[in-house]
């Protein structure tokens, strides 16, 4: 399992650059990032390249499933810079020991990016679908990334559990409700952005998915509209580097906090965490707005909701025979 992971990651650096030999030879650095910023990132490492701390760097770049990704990097695949969809995934190569455990302690907490989950819907919403319970319906269609694979996907599933605890709803119920809902997911793609496809190729009625993801593509003329639920979760992107990394890797990082590449994400659909550049975009706070804390935190979350032998998304998983990998 290890050698493919290793292969198939491979093969995407290769496609991007090549893999050098060590994580980075002084002025090229490694990017391995989840699949959805990948827009992004192309454009931000040739800027950085632009600046006098990034004078004469290049990047190898490798997207994918932020669950892969982060495997992926502590089982060898060569990184200075990782981004992930959730904090999880760079805790994964922390244990490895090969991002300093102090890698969030910083103004921004360890995050790039925000975004909030919203349902992608087909254009003018036929089904009328505008909250967590129309998800449910009779016949209704949701496509979701798996949440064994996906980081996107465990956001879209706290956004559905906290829903309803913000709701009034009790443990069991929510937990009731995440069942449901994945008896109506007819697809479960490895990634977001594989979701995303899905859905733009006509597949669904609904798809679970980034604001930034939903923005992106209806920038590029896709078919759909997208609504902010009233209640949702505050979805939290890290960006770390390796203890290997180069000083440029740090530098690289300094420049996408900056106003400048904030200005990047934010037009790019995702909230800065930049606060001075946040303020000059207008996306909607939703009322029944909630972190990751809200519902007890990633540590407590993960054995709860993804461990793979008792959680819950496990026990549902096999309930409608989906996959855990």
């Amino acid at each position: 399992m290890r050698f493919l992971i290793l292969a198939a990651l491979a093969l995407t650096l290769v496609g991007c650059g090549g893999v050098s030999e060590a994580s980075s030879s002084g002025d090229k650095l490694t990017l391995v990032a989840y699949s959805t910023p990948r827009e992004v990132y192309a454009q931000l490492t040739k800027d950085f390249a632009k600046t006098d701390a990034g004078k004469g760097v290049s990047f190898d770049e490798s997207y994918g499933s932020s669950g892969e990704q982060s495997r992926a990097v502590e089982q060898g695949l060569p990184a200075d810079v990782v981004a992930f969809s959730l904090a999880p995934d760079v805790d994964r190569v922390v244990e490895a020991g090969l991002v300093d455990d102090t890698w969030a302690d910083d103004e921004h907490g360890g995050m790039v990016t925000n975004s909030v989950v919203v349902f992608a819907v087909r254009k003018g919403n036929p089904q009328g679908i505008k909250t967590w319970d129309d998800l449910v319906k009779d016949g209704v269609e949701v496509i979701e990334p798996n949440p064994f694979t996906s980081g996107g996907a465990r956001w879209n599933v706290m956004a559905a559990y906290g829903a309803q605890r913000k709701l009034g709803k009790t443990h069991e119920q929510a937990v009731e409700y995440l069942g449901e809902l994945f008896k109506h997911v007819s697809v479960q793609d490895k990634s977001a952005r594989e979701s995303l496809q899905t859905f733009t190729g006509g597949k669904g009625d609904v798809l679970l998915a980034y604001e930034n993801e939903a923005i992106l593509a209806k920038e590029k003329g896709e078919d759909l509209d997208y609504v902010v639920p009233e209640q949702t979760i505050l979805i939290e992107n890290p960006v770390a580097v390796t203890k290997d990394g180069p000083e440029q890797a740090a530098g690289f990082l300094d420049y996408i906090r900056g106003e400048e590449a904030q200005r990047v994400f934010g037009e790019a659909g995702y909230r800065p965490v930049n606060e001075a550049v946040a303020d000059e975009f207008q996306f909607p706070m939703p009322p029944g707005l909630f972190t990751i804390e809200d519902v007890g935190g990633w540590d407590e979350v993960q054995k709860t909701f993804f461990d793979r032998e008792d959680g819950i998304m496990a026990g549902i998983q096999r309930e409608v025979g989906a996959s855990l990998e």
